[in-house]
């Protein structure tokens, strides 16, 4: 049956990815929905098993690839469904990042009409855990150069800052509130230590700029009239270089009064460019750590990480139909870049 969307219009085919629900760990139907585009499209199209139940979609011209063009097919909660309104395409996913998948579909399309051995690489779980990048790492792959989609206003990102997850525990004593000097408050530890942190002092990167702090989550207590026991807050660190002088520093501002414990790394890294595009330094993390394996990697992407995540994300279509150029444009660069020969020392 076919699919009722045109294929090469890159607006059509955003809101059809975006009327179907894809939160991460529940990206099944999306991925299928992909997947039948590719292959009714000739593409040969390959499934890689991420957890049960879910799979990452890798689509070739049938020639060993030598470039890759990759996203991500997972949305935040909740699901908020497509609208176009003028000039404004809103929606989940609408610019983080099925906006971006379409346009990369297209542009492939481009690239493999010229000759190009391309690669088209749809993962799952970025806005989890990365599972998807982490699985995609593993698959043999012939490509030099990946190309990764994430919205960057069409600006060809210089870098990217890393991600650090702690959670900063603090442990009290019950004790009824009428009485309070015979317990101990977890929470009043935690909101002292919490009003103490921008006093922390954190490194800075010439290109990266500064390590910022988000204090995402405080919970604590069991009731209004009970001595807290136990409390605890979730915090995300945007990294600008290696993670054992933040993580030393932090512990040094917790203890002894909390205990922190670090989960989810995701590194920062310097990015290549080339001539012809706006660039810039974007401060969110990105798959491009976990996928080290596809080549040099070059971020860009249509949107804003400003509504990303927010219940006005949108995109504008004329982004999206200039972004499939843009793609097809920063493929022959990358593509050039990496066949010049290397410069000789003098």
């Amino acid at each position: 049956m076919p699919l009722p969307f045109t294929p090469l219009d890159p607006v059509a085919l955003t809101l059809d990815l975006a009327r179907v629900p894809s939160i991460s760990g529940a990206e099944s139907e999306v991925v299928a929905t992909v997947e039948q585009l590719l292959r009714g499209r000739g593409w040969e199209v390959q499934r890689i098993p991420v957890s049960p139940g879910r799979d990452d979609i890798l689509a070739t011209t049938g020639t060993p690839p030598v470039l890759t063009l990759s996203t991500h097919l997972d949305t935040v909660p909740p699901f908020i469904a497509p609208r176009l309104d003028g000039d404004r395409l809103s929606g989940r996913g609408s610019c983080d990042a099925k906006g971006i998948a379409a346009a990369m579909i297209c542009a492939a399309e481009r690239l493999r009409a010229d000759g190009t051995a391309v690669a088209l690489l749809f993962v799952i779980g970025e806005e989890s855990s990365h599972d998807g990048a982490t699985a995609a790492n593993d698959v043999p792959t012939t490509s030099r150069i990946l190309i990764n989609g994430e919205p960057t206003e069409r600006v060809l990102a210089t870098g990217t800052k890393g991600a650090l997850v702690a959670t900063l525990r603090t442990m009290g004593r019950a004790a009824h509130s009428a009485y309070p000097h015979l317990g101990h408050s977890a929470t009043r530890d935690l909101v002292r230590l919490l009003a103490s942190l921008d006093a922390v002092v954190l490194p800075t990167d010439p290109v990266l700029g500064a390590t910022t702090v988000n204090i995402g989550m405080v919970s604590g207590g069991v009731a209004e009239n009970v001595v807290a026991p136990s409390a605890e807050a979730r915090i995300m660190v945007r990294l600008v270089g290696p993670s054992d002088t933040v993580e030393s520093r932090l512990r040094d501002w917790a203890e002894p009064k909390g205990n922190l414990e670090f989960t989810r790394l995701v590194p920062p890294v310097l990015l290549r460019t080339v001539p012809g595009f706006e660039t810039g330094v974007v401060a969110f993390a990105t798959d491009i750590p976990r996928l080290t394996n596809w080549g040099t990697p070059y971020l860009f992407g249509p949107g804003s990480i400003h509504v990303a995540h927010t219940d006005h994300e949108f995109v504008s279509a004329a982004d999206l139909v200039r972004a499939v150029d843009d793609y097809v444009r920063l493929a022959g660069a990358a593509l050039a870049a990496a066949e010049a020969p290397a410069a000789t020392a003098v």
